[in-house]
C-alpha cells in the first residue's frame, strides 16, 4: 500500500500464533463450561448448544508472556456460537506485523488495531480496504447502543469503520516507594518543586538504608508519551498534542509550556535523578529496575500499582507503595487525557467478502456484549477466577495466578468494556487498599483532563507522513535533553517538522476543525 509508511522500526520475527476451533470438547472443557455458564449473572442468551460456528479469524494484541489455554478459547467459542481463530501478537511486535498485513493485503477478518497506530490505517480505510459498519449498527440490541461521543472519536472523514475497546481517559500518576518516604520523613510531592526535591533525595540520601549510593529517583523508559514526560508536561500546563492559537492549530511543542518541560527533565537527568539511558531502556527493563529497589518513582497507570506491589513484596517483602495523581505547575493542576477507546477492531473487505458475512460478525459481536461473554473476557469463571458477593465480583488472592495466565488476555478482545451494563462491577469489599485509591485518583483526573481540540478530526498529510514528523520531534527533545541540542537547535528541528510537512498537517487540521464535521453516520 503505497498510502502507508512503514515506522523505523527493527525487524521482528513472527508472534506466537494460536489457532482455535470448536470441535468435541473434553471432558476438562465440558466442566469448565459448566463453570462458566453457571457463572453468568443477568438476563443473557448463550449458545452452547449451537453447531453452525461462525469461523472467525482475528489478529489481536499478546501484553502477557503467553495466550490464554485452549480449554478457555474453546469455552468462550461455545459461548458466542463462533470459532474464533486468533492469532494472538506480542505487543512489541504488533505494529509491524499489523502494517505488513495491510501492505500485503493479508489482513485477517478482524484486526485489533491500536489507538496509537490508527493514524497509519486511515488513508488503507478510505481505500475501502475495510467495511464501514455503521450503517449496520442500529439493526444489533447491543451495538445500537454503543456510546455515540466514542463512535465520533473513532470517525474517519464522519464514517464509522470499527467497534471500540472503551478506556478512562486518564489513567496516568505517580507510583512512589513509601517506604522509601517513610524513612527519609518525607510526604507525597504536591508541586513540581516538591517532586523534584523528592527524586533528590531518593538519589542521594541512601533511601533503602543499604549504605550504598545505588539509588536514584525516577526510573523511566523511550516513550514521550506514556513514559514521564507527557504526564509532567501536564504539570507545567502544556496542551495535550495541539492548542488552538488565535483560531488556528498549533502543536504542543511550539508552546513555552513544552520548553519549560524538556528544561525540567533536562535538569533531572544533569543531576543524576534520573536513569542515564532512559532514552532506550524499555518497559520491562523500567519495571525491572523499580522492582529491583534500583529507584523509588515510575510514571504510569495507577491501576498497575497493585501488582508491581505484588511482585515487589516477594522481592522486598516491607516495601510499601503510594499513589499520586496531582502535582501543581505553575498554572495549577491538569492531566492530559487519551481518547476514550484504546483499539477499534476493523473488518477486512477482502476476507470479508460479503455484507451477509459481514452482518453475522457483527451479530457475534453483538452477542459478545451479553452479561454471560463480558463478564466472561473481563473476569473468568465464577468460583474459579473470582467470586460474587451482593452482586459485585470480589476478589480471591488463591485464584490469582490462573486468572493471570487465562483471563488476563482476554481483554484484547474486549469492546464497550467499560460502560456495558451488564458488566459486573468491582466490589471494594476484601480489595487491597491500593486498588481502591488507584481508582479513586482515576476518576479525580477525570475532572482535570487536558482535552486534545483536535480530537477527532483528520489531516491527510499526517496520516500518510505522521512516524516520519514525529520522529523528528521526539528525536529533538530526547537530544535537548540529553544537552546534544540547544534551544536554537531545537526551534531548527521545528523549522524542519514544518518544511517536511508540518504546515500542511496545521492547514488541513484548521480546515478539518472550521468544518466541525457532525455526528459520524450510522
Amino acid at each position: 500500500m503505497r498510502n502507508i509508511k512503514r515506522p523505523m522500526e527493527k525487524e521482528a520475527g513472527d508472534g506466537m500464533r494460536a489457532g482455535a476451533a470448536l470441535g468435541a470438547a473434553g471432558k476438562v472443557a465440558i466442566g469448565l463450561l459448566a463453570l462458566a455458564l453457571s457463572g453468568c449473572t443477568g438476563e443473557e442468551r448463550t449458545h452452547p448448544e449451537r453447531t453452525d460456528a461462525l469461523p472467525i479469524s482475528l489478529m489481536v494484541t499478546l501484553h502477557q508472556p503467553s495466550e490464554p489455554s485452549r480449554e478457555m478459547l474453546d469455552i468462550f467459542n461455545r459461548m458466542i456460537g463462533a470459532e474464533l481463530q486468533i492469532d494472538w501478537v506480542p505487543s512489541d511486535i504488533y505494529r509491524e506485523k499489523l502494517l505488513n498485513a495491510v501492505e500485503t493485503n493479508t489482513l485477517k477478518k478482524v484486526t485489533g488495531v491500536n489507538e496509537s497506530d490508527y493514524y497509519l490505517l486511515k488513508n488503507a480505510i478510505r481505500s475501502e480496504m475495510f467495511w464501514e459498519i455503521g450503517p449496520f449498527l442500529d439493526a444489533y440490541p447491543n451495538l445500537s447502543k454503543l456510546d455515540p461521543k466514542v463512535l465520533r472519536q473513532t470517525a474517519v472523514d464522519g464514517k464509522l469503520y470499527g467497534l471500540y475497546s472503551e478506556r478512562w481517559p486518564s489513567r496516568q500518576g505517580l507510583i512512589i516507594r513509601k517506604d522509601w518516604m517513610d524513612k527519609l520523613g518525607l510526604r507525597p510531592p504536591e508541586t513540581t518543586d516538591e517532586l523534584y526535591t523528592l527524586l533528590s533525595r531518593f538519589t542521594k540520601d541512601d533511601p533503602d538504608g543499604n549504605g550504598k549510593a545505588d539509588t536514584y529517583g525516577l526510573t523511566d523508559r523511550n516513550d514521550l508519551i506514556y513514559g514521564a514526560f507527557k504526564t509532567f508536561s501536564s504539570y507545567f500546563g502544556t496542551p495535550n498534542n495541539w492548542t488552538l492559537s488565535n483560531g488556528r492549530p498549533q502543536p504542543d511543542f511550539m508552546t513555552g509550556a513544552y520548553l519549560d518541560t524538556m528544561d525540567y527533565m533536562k535538569k533531572l537527568y544533569d543531576e543524576g535523578l534520573i536513569n542515564r539511558d532512559f532514552a532506550v531502556t524499555s518497559k520491562q527493563i523500567q519495571r525491572y529496575r523499580f522492582l529491583t529497589g534500583q529507584s523509588g518513582v515510575m510514571v504510569g497507570a495507577m491501576d498497575d500499582a497493585p501488582r508491581l506491589q505484588d511482585e515487589l513484596k516477594r522481592i522486598q517483602p516491607n516495601a510499601e507503595l503510594a499513589l499520586v495523581n496531582r502535582i501543581e505547575g505553575p498554572q495549577g493542576f491538569g492531566i492530559w487525557s487519551i481518547p476514550d477507546y484504546s483499539g477499534i477492531f476493523l473488518f477486512s473487505k477482502r476476507a470479508i467478502p460479503t455484507e451477509s458475512e459481514l452482518k453475522r460478525i457483527l451479530a457475534v459481536y453483538d452477542r459478545m456484549l451479553e452479561p454471560g461473554p463480558t463478564n466472561f473476557l473481563r473476569y473468568g469463571i465464577q468460583d474459579k477466577h473470582y467470586k460474587v458477593i451482593e452482586g459485585k465480583v470480589a476478589p480471591e488472592p488463591g485464584m490469582n495466578e490462573d486468572r493471570n495466565a487465562n483471563v488476563l488476555p482476554f481483554y484484547s478482545l474486549m469492546i464497550q468494556n467499560i460502560s456495558n451494563p451488564g458488566l459486573l462491577r468491582l466490589s471494594d469489599k476484601g480489595q487491597q487498599p491500593l486498588v481502591v485509591l488507584a481508582q479513586r485518583l482515576t476518576d479525580d483526573n477525570g475532572k482535570h483532563l487536558i482535552r486534545d481540540p483536535m480530537l477527532g478530526l483528520s489531516s491527510p498529510t499526517y496520516d500518510a507522513k505522521g512516524t516520519e514528523l514525529s520522529d523528528i520531534i521526539t528525536n529533538a527533545t530526547y537530544h535537548y535533553i540529553l544537552g546534544q541540542l540547544d534551544r536554537k537547535g531545537f526551534e531548527e528541528q521545528v523549522k524542519l517538522w514544518r518544511q517536511a510537512g508540518g504546515d500542511k498537517v496545521m492547514e488541513e487540521l484548521a480546515q478539518a476543525h472550521a468544518a466541525k464535521p457532525g455526528e459520524a453516520t450510522k
